[in-house]
């Protein structure tokens, strides 16, 4: 019998699993690795950081004794790596979650005419990789003529493990360089942006044999030489694939470090109002509409880390931490006792593009505890997916089924309040690691040439669906009025108050 390997390179750290031809996770092997913020609004990690996570994992799986037939790979996107002309690594990842390149995006609008949205399909972002290049062209100029590639997290893994350069249409949607409609490289954004096309790499389907990982590779990882790996797909293409949501009419959420809502489209329809992007699908023939809350999961690892008290801050049981928290969430009401949290440690993406969002609490008195204020962060993630899912209502897209995977799938607290506060029942599946499951889905595909939409739909299972609880729905919709509320009401203090801090990190380092 064949097997598939998926990997998946997300921001809190690399996930992977073994699947044979049934679909059936046979193995599954997880690494963390580190994030750098030097400075306020930047987010780096460093690309061997994956690297030495894969040779682990790679290490862990052969231990188990089954060899992969074909490797599939997804990655968090727009984060690029910078290579010099031998290969080598010029830079950390700027992350896309980092807000460092606000002005940069003023200068995309300005250099293309305001015209890149119908050039590649979106806005500007400073969670794209266009507007991290043009911060490198300004800040770091030494480095910028230095560069000879720029690849992608998953892309730069692959480079590694074959020497090819590639990518797929799902992840090159994410640069603001590349036109969704058509499925190419946009030469007019190029042009205009003045960024050399040799930068960046072939693009391929998602199934595709991409390359095969060499001898030298093969030595360092334990994985067999010349097996095949395919372009595979961005992680929120290959989430979506992972979880089955592979026609229109259902929803995919992905509660990870952040949460994405996301749907199938067999068309490049975009959102009015530009709050919810439209990329490539890793599916042939098929894009995604999708809105990203910045501060998900990461809202509930900073509470962890800052705010929780010492022992759950130490955890070291297998939830590190977290059991302890969710325990307490569950002692308090929902609605935490008039408390209300605006989940924007770091910004915030959909519906308000506001990289000078910031977070806090609304409603806090004297009889407020820890376990209140953990309980409004979960809250306050469920508000802003609620407005999310809206947003891609509005849009015209139906939305049936929702889906949910993610690490805070896991915990039962946090799905029953996200139905609560949805309104709707929401379905588990059960491979919660689906940007991995995803990437074997279609490295299996590619292998055996079929469609992996079929592959999807066959091997995907649900757990049993999560309803809404009556009374608690109504008050989270009350609540949710009030949460739609503070942002306009508060963004322009935000902003100031984003300012005082940017330029206080600047004063503090010299820059």
């Amino acid at each position: 019998m064949r097997h598939a390997i998926g990997i998946d390179f997300g921001t809190s750290g690399l996930k992977a699993v073994l699947v044979d031809e049934s679909g059936r996770a046979v193995a599954r092997a997880s690494r963390t690795y580190a994030t750098q913020f030097p400075h306020a609004g930047w987010a780096e990690q460093d690309p061997d950081s994956w690297w030495r996570a894969l040779v682990e994992v790679a290490g862990e799986l052969a231990a188990g004794g089954k060899s992969p037939d074909v490797i599939g790979l997804s990655g968090q996107m727009h984060a690029p790596v910078f290579l010099d002309s031998a290969g080598e690594i010029l830079t950390p990842a700027i992350l896309w979650n980092d807000q460092r390149s606000i002005a940069e995006c003023e200068d995309i609008d300005r250099l293309t005419g305001g015209r890149i949205a119908d050039w590649t399909g979106n806005p500007p972002r400073t969670a794209f990789t266009a507007s991290k290049i043009l911060w490198m062209r300004r800040h770091l100029p030494e480095i910028y003529a230095r560069i000879d590639k720029v690849l992608l997290p998953k892309d730069f893994i692959r480079f590694r493990l074959t020497g090819a350069y590639g990518t797929d249409p799902s992840d090159a949607s994410g640069t603001n360089l590349f036109d969704v409609r058509q499925g190419v490289w946009s030469e007019p954004a190029l042009a205009a942006l003045e960024i050399p096309t040799g930068w960046l790499p072939p693009v391929a389907g998602s199934s595709a044999v991409a390359g095969r990982i060499t001898d030298a590779a093969a030595a360092r990882t334990g994985l067999p030489a010349g097996i095949p790996i395919v372009s595979g797909a961005s992680d929120q293409a290959a989430a979506g694939i992972g979880c089955g949501v592979v026609e229109p009419g259902a929803l995919a959420i992905i509660l990870g470090t952040s949460a994405v809502v996301s749907a199938t489209l067999t068309d490049a329809a975009t959102d009015p109002t530009a709050a919810c992007h439209t990329f490539r699908h890793g599916l042939p023939d098929a894009w995604q509409m999708m809105g990203g809350v910045l501060s998900a999961g990461g809202a509930v690892q900073w509470y962890r880390d800052r705010i929780a008290p010492e022992p759950a801050q130490a955890g070291t049981d297998a939830a590190n931490g977290y059991d302890e928290i969710l325990a307490g969430v569950q002692t308090v009401s929902p609605g935490a006792d008039g408390l209300i949290f605006l989940p924007y440690l770091t910004g915030e993406r959909a519906p308000h593009n506001d990289p000078h969002a910031r977070g806090g609490w609304l409603g806090l008195t004297a009889r407020h505890e820890r376990r209140h204020l953990a309980r409004a962060v979960l809250e306050g993630v469920c508000f802003a997916l609620r407005q999310v899912v809206e947003r891609i209502e509005q849009a015209g897209l139906p939305s049936g089924q929702v889906r949910i995977a993610g690490g805070g799938a896991r915990g039962g607290v946090w799905p029953a309040i996200l139905a609560s506060v949805l309104a709707r029942p929401i379905v588990p599946v059960e491979t919660a690691d689906a940007s991995a499951y995803g990437a074997a889905i279609l490295a299996m595909a590619g292998l055996s040439d079929q469609d992996p939409a079929t592959l999807a739909t066959d091997w995907v299972r649900t757990g049993a669906a999560i309803d809404p609880v009556p009374g608690t729905a109504e008050r989270y919709g009350e609540l949710y009025g009030i949460f739609q509320s503070l942002y306009p009401a508060t963004h322009e203090a935000m902003r100031l108050l984003s300012e005082i801090d940017r330029n206080g990190a600047i004063r503090t380092t010299g820059e």
